[in-house]
């Protein structure tokens, strides 16, 4: 049986909002948007243009992004809510299934531990994808890693 293609999306702030991996196996591709000087209308529509085309190139199973972490900046968890739902709307008009993981979790399922830093889950996305460098940005590596999450849940927990 094929592994599951998976496009795992990664949301960041207003300078990288968006950073789209597809894990298959052991490949991988990167496209990486930077929307941030946009206005929030044209923003959120490239956001949602950018994805819509990944799908159709890819045909990934399901998309997969990191729940939203809500810090202390107000306006970046507004404008990371906004890219996210871009995504989310943009798989459903695909019919992709769209599934969130919890950091935590992410983190936990990829490095053994709840709490890594984003060295360590760079470093470990790199060695279970058999890759020669740590996936660079970090983002990257965070995207690949919720993709990876997904690949590793038990079937239940994908349903939850």
């Amino acid at each position: 049986m094929d592994a599951p293609a998976l496009l795992g999306i990664f949301s960041a702030d207003d300078d990288c909002p968006v950073d789209t991996e597809k894990q298959l196996g052991r490949s991988h591709e990167l496209n990486l948007q930077r929307v941030g000087a946009m206005g929030p209308e044209l923003r959120l529509k490239t956001i949602f243009d950018g994805v819509q085309e990944l799908i159709a190139e890819f045909a990934p199973d399901a998309v997969v992004l990191e729940e939203s972490f809500v810090g202390v900046d107000a306006r970046t968890a507004l404008s990371v809510g906004q890219a996210r739902g871009a995504v989310m709307v943009a798989a459903a008009d695909a019919g992709v299934e769209c599934a969130e993981y919890a950091p935590a979790r992410v983190k936990q399922t990829v490095c053994g531990y709840g709490r890594a830093e984003k060295a360590q889950v760079q470093r470990m996305v790199m060695a279970i994808l058999g890759l020669k460098q740590p996936p660079t940005p970090h983002h990257a590596a965070d995207a690949l890693a919720v993709a990876i999450c997904h690949a590793l849940a038990p079937p239940l927990l994908k349903i939850a």
